[in-house]
């Protein structure tokens, strides 16, 4: 078992001599202090709850922590960690509040509140400071995956007459071999799936499965890659894409088809050669490009496949191509995304015909996207704690950057009666006690976890709240 006591910055074993003298209480919060987009969608504390923070303090982490801080260099709080293994059975003296997973919540607001629960022990609430505030991972690929849905589900609307069936599909986790570890690729992975269902990243579907009670939390389809159509040849070209529809007689079956010449593969051999085929099969095939221009590949296969195969033009008059689909998964991130749509729409073709895939931007950021703590600016500070019997606010005002000023007091989130989210000061109320149009939800408390999300749950929280206008701030 890891030692939840060395899960934390090396500095925070000295905090403990740092504090007033007589500091019983003390209050955290997380929140973005702005961003990409003016908002988050919140995601994924209670892996970090169910993986880590149910877990007791044991004898052997005070030994272990206790020689490697010392040689480290620092003090050790033995015996107020001997105190929670003695007293509190090993449960961490914490209560935990936050909004609704899958909530979409304007920046600047308060996401999580941590306070102390023993006066004896106040200052834990900072030691894990530095496990609870990695929640700004899964709930950055979160927002970014949700910002997607936002634009394809505008096109959507615009070009489609199947746009809520279309769009659990229409952008799909390539993901999983880009990441730094196999923790990042599961709740990372299922960060996206809080807003879409299409995924190759198995360990996404382990964590939902493990930490959010879904059975199966998203989908795929056969598909090839380069070796696999390679290895027939360039002269077996042919034969590679005729074995594919013949293993694959029924459903969605996607062909990556740029190994040589991606425009002969479109217009010889999928719509002559092996037409008939295509359309004798049960169910439509998907052609992958995966490099080149993006907008030049998918408006060639649409402008081709037109003439070789049919469409339909549907109610908003779009055409949706017969019995081909095209996945663009080189290449795409936010802006790439839009254009190509944009381009569709513009040369007449609906969106339903593509379906998109990402793999770095979206779970690990690149050149393109970001993904990482400052994307949304996130942050824990202590607001307030208690000596004796005073309560002071505690914050920082610093002159040289006033978007890192922190807030004062117990903090609380609420919903007022113009349906605003607001955060709101509550040091007035007992140390117990919250506002009484709080949306934030008690989801821990003294080692326990008091409330528990499903996925479906988390997917269907995103209409809890109005959703902010996108903006960048």
């Amino acid at each position: 078992m890891e030692n939840l006591i060395l899960m934390t910055d090396s500095y925070k074993s000295s905090h403990f001599l740092q504090y007033p003298e007589n500091t019983v209480y003390m209050h955290d919060y997380i929140e973005s202090r702005g961003g990409l987009y003016g908002y988050t969608k919140f995601f994924g504390l209670q892996y970090y709850l169910k993986e880590y923070l149910t877990k007791r303090i044991t004898k052997e982490m005070i030994e272990e922590a206790d020689e490697i801080l010392k040689l480290h260099g620092l003090p050790f709080n033995r015996e107020g960690w001997e105190y929670i293994v003695r007293e509190l059975d090993g449960k961490l003296p914490l209560r935990i509040r936050a909004v609704p997973e899958g909530a979409v919540i304007k920046n600047h607001n308060v996401l999580v509140t941590v306070e102390s629960t023993d006066t004896k022990v106040a200052w834990i609430v900072g030691w894990f400071e530095t496990l609870l505030l990695k929640i700004w991972y899964p709930i950055t690929v979160s927002t970014f995956s949700f910002k997607v849905k936002q634009i394809i589900s505008y096109f959507l609307r615009e070009t489609s007459d199947n746009c809520e069936e279309e769009l659990p599909f229409k952008f799909h986790d390539f993901g999983y071999r880009g990441v730094s570890s196999e923790e990042s690729a599961g709740i990372g992975g299922l960060a996206h799936l809080t807003n879409f269902k299409g995924t190759d990243n198995l360990k996404s579907i382990i964590f939902g499965r493990k930490y959010y009670n879904s059975d199966m939390a998203g989908y795929s389809i056969p598909a090839s890659e380069h070796s696999t159509m390679t290895s027939w040849t360039i002269n077996g070209e042919v034969d590679a894409y005729r074995n594919m529809l013949h293993k694959f007689p029924k459903g969605l079956l996607s062909i990556v088809s740029d190994s040589y010449n991606y425009f002969h593969a479109v217009n010889s051999i999928f719509s002559n050669v092996l037409k008939e085929e295509i359309l004798e099969r049960d169910g439509n095939l998907v052609i992958r490009p995966d490099s080149g221009d993006a907008i030049t590949n998918v408006l060639y296969t649409l402008k081709v496949t037109e003439e070789k195969f049919g469409y339909t033009l549907n109610s908003k008059g779009y055409k949706v191509i017969n019995k081909i689909r095209i996945l663009q998964g080189d290449g795409i991130y936010e802006d790439t995304i839009w254009d190509i749509l944009k381009s569709m729409k513009e040369n007449g073709y609906s969106a339903e015909n593509i379906a998109l895939g990402c793999g770095g931007a979206l779970l690990q950021g690149n050149k393109h996207s970001s993904i990482n703590r400052d994307t949304h600016k996130f942050a824990m500070k202590c607001s307030c704690v208690k000596v004796n019997n005073k309560l002071i606010d505690v914050y920082k005002d610093p002159i040289t950057d006033k978007g890192k000023v922190s807030k004062k007091g117990r903090l609380d989130l609420i919903r007022d009666e113009s349906g605003n989210i607001l955060t709101v000061n509550i040091s007035n109320l007992k140390e117990n006690e919250y506002h009484k149009d709080s949306i934030l939800n008690l989801v821990y408390e003294n080692g326990e976890i008091l409330k528990e999300y499903t996925l479906d749950e988390v997917r269907e929280n995103e209409n809890l709240f109005p959703i902010p206008k996108i903006e960048r701030d």
